[in-house]
């Protein structure tokens, strides 16, 4: 027999991803249905792309209780931040993520088998869904992102976006091999001279 029921009602307050199950029992197929936005409690992502602390995570989950613990999946979406990994620009996206997590039942088969990082446990009438969508955003979002596949990065000398930098931009640089040799040659006659007529009268 299937139950459902409004998450907000079966939700631990300590964080807005812990989830209170005992509505559900130890009945296999009873199950609850989690549709709603709660804000992401800490920044969830990688260095240059992530899910902001507070940023809204769209939850559409179901719960279901099983013989060896409770099963959780579903999808969990949220909007992105970051900066370019080319030009620095800042960036914003979207991720959505498929989950799938069992957590054991104290006392299970699962969970007198399973090391504990190996699967999640259900404690206290409750599961935790913050690290199994840590995991699967850390996956899902792109270790180089970029603002757009043409990017063309930033000035190698003056640090500035090429994307944005005047036409034809560039610097007049003479090979580092001649360098020294550029610098000995003497200066062209009248270089440094202050110009005709210009001495006091």
């Amino acid at each position: 027999m299937a139950t459902h029921a409004n998450a907000a009602a079966h939700r631990n307050p300590r964080s807005p991803l812990v989830i209170n199950t005992a509505r559900l029992g130890r009945r296999p197929g009873s199950m609850l249905t989690v549709r709603e936005s709660v804000p992401s409690p800490s920044r969830i992502g990688l260095d240059l792309v992530a899910i902001d602390e507070g940023a809204p995570l769209d939850l559409d989950l179901r719960v279901e209780s099983v013989s060896e613990g409770v099963l959780v999946t579903g999808t969990v979406s949220a909007p992105t931040s970051g900066e370019c990994a080319r030009c620095l620009t800042p960036i914003t996206g979207h991720v959505e993520i498929d989950l799938t997590e069992l957590f054991a039942y104290p006392d299970s088969a699962t969970d007198a088998t399973t090391e504990e990082d190996e699967v999640g446990r259900v404690i206290n009438n409750t599961v935790d869904l913050e690290q199994p969508i840590i995991d699967a955003v850390g996956l899902a979002l792109p270790l180089s992102p970029l603002c757009g596949d043409d990017c063309p990065g930033l000035c190698p000398r003056c640090g500035i976006p090429l994307a944005t930098a005047d036409p034809g931009h560039r610097h007049d640089q003479i090979d580092p091999r001649w360098a020294k040799l550029a610098a000995m040659l003497p200066e062209p006659p009248g270089v440094g001279e202050p110009p005709a007529g210009g001495g006091e009268s």
